[in-house]
């Protein structure tokens, strides 16, 4: 099971990757990064992906409903009730990228997730989003 810093490795084997980071969405500090960051510094594009985040994360509009793949029961605290944010992640896409924040499953606060910069023209969004889900599945944090 990788680490961190092996996940984000991984992660910058994608093609198009340009950049890739481990972030808290509570404290919109990350905890690792490589590659190049969109806007030329890591802790600026963490705390901005972060508020992204943490607008789907804890607004019931993104929860899942009874009849998805969830119950639609959650608190309203920002995760569902067995722990984990209401969404698995989010793309964003501008002219010439992609940004995919993949919300990892952890198991004492589930409020860190994986940020993914792509190019366009050299990206493959669904297989960059198959792939970092299995990496936010096998990642270990501690």
């Amino acid at each position: 099971m990788p680490g961190i810093d092996e996940c984000l490795l991984e992660a910058m084997r994608l093609p198009g990757a340009r950049g890739a980071a481990l972030v808290d969405w509570t404290s919109g500090l990350a905890l690792g990064a490589v590659g190049e960051p969109p806007g030329g510094d890591h802790e600026t594009t963490a705390a901005e992906a972060a508020e992204l985040a943490r607008l789907a994360a804890e607004h019931g509009a993104f929860a899942a409903t009874a009849t998805g793949t969830g119950t639609g029961t959650g608190t309203g605290t920002g995760t569902e009730d067995d722990g984990r944010p209401p969404v698995e992640d989010l793309i964003v896409s501008n002219r010439d990228s992609y940004h995919l924040l993949r919300f990892v499953d952890t198991g004492f606060d589930s409020t860190v997730f994986l940020h993914l910069w792509l190019i366009r023209a050299e990206g493959n969004l669904a297989l960059a989003r198959i792939r970092l889900g299995e990496m936010a599945e096998r990642l270990v944090l501690g």
